[in-house]
């Protein structure tokens, strides 16, 4: 876990060294909550984080048992949010294109929003580019910190990690050696020497710090969201671990139950106890009479274990996580007869996932036209302020997060075609009928071809009639 602690740094301002001690306070405050959800989001859970000293055996403490419901709490989700670029009041903006393109900008949103939903925000931050104009990059809570403003509405200032180096110290730590400081009028570059920091100041016109968040889930007290992993999930996760090693410790009874043998001689009971298992596996078992008591030995085998109970419990705790999380029952493997087969079923079930995606959707879209905004103005070396209506006019486009079948968009598609002429020449058609942007691209290219050859044909016709006459 990463320490930050700047000390004084030359070439700082008062007030921005105050700015950074808090962002460092911030950061190094908020870093064993991020660790935590970090650790339930990979499922590194072990029996010792569970363990209710009653039925586990101490022993055990670090077994893990494998749960990927943390993951499955954020992808689910995460999965249904899907960026598409940029719009604006003419359709697609050819000006943000290549922004989007050079930054790799919808692969970078997919891995953000799982940031955000693990931690509950995520940082978007630029900088000017020789070669791109203006790169966007993303930074989750366990590497950037940010502070709000209420007064302002929006972030005060921020710090992102932007690289590191071996810890000569800890092995196999990691300590930061570049941060950026983000303000209101410049971007500060401080750089490590191992036991001080140098700042580089590089100012802009922005008026606003080089940095957004995307936030899920915020309130009034918490403007910087909260994670889908939060306490009550993680007891779940807890309680369904608990659950899984009681039933896999109760499986390894029930493979073997116990038997038992009353009645036989001391040689008798050496010779058993000796090889239990070629005893416990035999096929036959042969004991002559006690000539002590005269008792004939007497053979059997306590009452079996079931896992009913621990199945029960296991489907009662995950119908309980579904519930909590906005997940189908399926998603969590709870899987029975009494689960939906049909197609609008599974659609009503899966609706809170929607709501909640269209939610991601709404805020996410805000904070992209944002940065979207800023980006273009980065490139221009200007403030937001100076961008023409068509450069601020724009907004983040996402895929329906209900998915539904390529039937039924294309149904819809072929039934407003019908109204509207003009829209069956459209992208936006040819996308709810099923095609990708790289079949579009296809089909545009080549309807362009056979239209130039159509022209040609034509063209040759005519002067074949020309020369006729």
């Amino acid at each position: 876990m990463q320490i930050l602690n700047f000390g004084r740094v030359p070439g700082l301002t008062k007030e921005e060294q105050q700015q950074l001690s808090d962002l460092a306070a911030a950061y190094n405050y908020h870093q064993s909550r991020n660790a935590a959800k970090d650790k339930y989001y990979e499922g590194h859970i072990t029996l010792n984080d569970v363990n209710l000293g009653i039925a586990l055996p101490q022993g055990l403490r670090n077994l893990e048992v494998g749960c990927s419901w943390g993951q499955k709490a954020v992808d689910v989700l995460a999965a249904r949010s899907m960026f598409d670029g940029f719009v604006g009041s003419g359709g697609s903006l050819d000006s943000l294109a290549k922004l989007v393109t050079d930054n790799r900008l919808v692969a970078e949103y997919a891995k953000a929003c799982r940031d955000e939903l693990k931690y509950g925000c995520v940082f978007a931050t630029l900088s000017a580019d020789a070669s791109i104009s203006c790169r966007v990059r993303f930074h989750s809570p366990a590497m950037a910190s940010a502070l709000w403003s209420g007064e302002k509405g929006r972030i005060d200032c921020g710090l992102a990690i932007v690289d590191t180096v071996k810890d000569e110290h800890f092995e196999g730590t990691w300590r930061p050696s570049v941060v950026n400081f983000y303000t209101d009028d410049a971007v500060v570059v401080l750089r490590s020497n191992g036991s001080f920091w140098t700042a580089q100041r590089c100012p802009h016109k922005m008026g606003r710090p080089l940095m957004e968040p995307m936030i899920w889930n915020a309130t009034n007290s918490k403007p910087f969201g909260r994670s889908r992993l939060k306490r009550p999930i993680r007891a779940l996760i807890d309680d369904y671990v608990r659950t899984a090693a009681n039933a896999a410790i109760a499986l390894e009874f029930d493979t073997t139950p116990q038997k038992y043998v009353l009645g036989v001689t001391d040689e008798q009971y050496d010779a058993i106890v000796s090889n239990k298992f070629k005893t416990y596996m035999g096929a036959l078992i042969a004991a002559t009479s006690n000539p002590e008591t005269g008792e004939n030995p007497e053979f059997g085998q306590l009452a079996q274990g079931s896992l009913t109970p621990h199945v029960e419990k296991m489907r009662m705790t995950a119908t309980q996580f579904a519930a909590a999380t906005g997940l189908t029952v399926t998603d969590v493997g709870v899987v029975n007869d009494a689960n939906p087969t049909s197609s609008d079923a599974i659609l009503a079930q899966s609706q809170t996932l929607v709501l909640l995606a269209q939610q991601l959707n709404t805020g996410n879209g805000d904070a992209l036209r944002t940065i979207a905004c800023m980006a273009q103005a980065v490139a221009r070396n200007c403030a937001i302020s100076d961008l023409t209506e068509e450069e601020t006019g724009i907004m983040a486009h996402f895929k329906n997060p209900a998915m539904p079948s390529v039937a039924v968009t294309a149904d819809a598609a072929i039934k407003i075609a019908s109204a509207r002429k003009e829209f069956a020449g459209t992208d936006t058609f040819l996308e709810m009928i099923g095609f990708d942007q790289a079949d579009i691209r296809r089909i545009k290219a080549q309807e362009q071809r056979a239209r130039g050859q159509k022209l040609l044909m034509e063209m040759e016709d005519a002067d074949l009639n020309k020369n006729v006459e």
